[in-house]
């Protein structure tokens, strides 16, 4: 199956490049952020009040017990859910007056992700996953390709390029979701959990490239995790807990 047959899955609506401007060189800014999840009459809180700023080329870690809130708040630094009180600023701009287009390309070309479950398409080659992105983004064959294979190089996997997932070991796979989450030059990385369904060692080498990657390439990086041996080896850490930062 050929790669531009998924385009239609990922594709956003719009075409258009955002090009936000850096304000003192931060990249994601939230102000006196709450989260409220509504189910029936119930109300749960799942953040209360977050005030947070992560400049451009930090390794931060969230950490927090299940049910702390630290996925909620990536999904809200993420753009991928909205907070129901407060400001989030990315790279200077309010994602308050953002419509769901203009926020697609936001998360198109600006963040990436990587998630525990990997979520590589099965049918696709590594190589065709990493350059999945930038064909949503428009980027030409030849340009995609090099970038592709450059940062499968990157991560170590320049002889697995043609492997398909299921090829692959977890730790093979998490490396090309990383290096897909590389692909449209974000500036800030999140990850969530990225470790949790690997082997102490297998998950301490993707922790050792993701260091590398962020004092290599100056790539901002946000990891939420429960593992105090994860989160001790980032430059910051943010303890959360009920939905509160209890140290930064």
């Amino acid at each position: 199956m050929k790669l531009r047959e998924f385009v239609f899955i990922m594709r956003s609506s719009g075409s258009g490049k955002m090009g936000l401007k850096l304000v003192n060189d931060v990249v994601i800014c939230v102000e006196s952020v709450k989260k409220i999840f509504r189910l029936g009459a119930v109300s749960v809180k799942a953040l209360r009040g977050i005030d947070l700023t992560v400049k451009h080329g930090e390794f931060v870690s969230i950490m927090g017990p299940s049910g702390s809130g630290k996925t909620t708040l990536l999904n809200i630094l993420g753009a991928l859910d909205k907070p129901t009180d407060g400001k989030v600023y990315f790279e200077g701009k309010d994602l308050s007056k953002l419509n769901d287009s203009e926020l697609a390309i936001l998360r198109r070309d600006k963040i990436g992700f990587v998630f525990q479950s990997f979520n590589l398409f099965p049918v696709l080659t590594a190589l065709e996953n990493v350059e999945l992105p930038m064909l949503i983004a428009g980027i030409s064959t030849n340009e995609r390709r090099q970038r592709a294979q450059e940062l499968l190089r990157k991560v170590g996997l320049e002889e697995r390029l043609n492997h398909r997932p299921d090829e692959l070991s977890g730790g093979e796979r998490q490396r090309v979701a990383i290096a897909r989450a590389l692909a449209n030059k974000p500036s800030m990385v999140l990850g969530d959990e990225i470790s949790g369904d690997l082997d102490s060692e297998t998950s301490q080498s993707i922790i050792d490239l993701l260091k590398k990657l962020n004092r290599d390439l100056n790539q901002t990086l946000i990891l939420a995790t429960h593992d105090y041996e994860i989160a001790k080896q980032a430059n910051r850490t943010i303890k959360l807990k009920d939905g509160k930062i209890l140290e930064d």
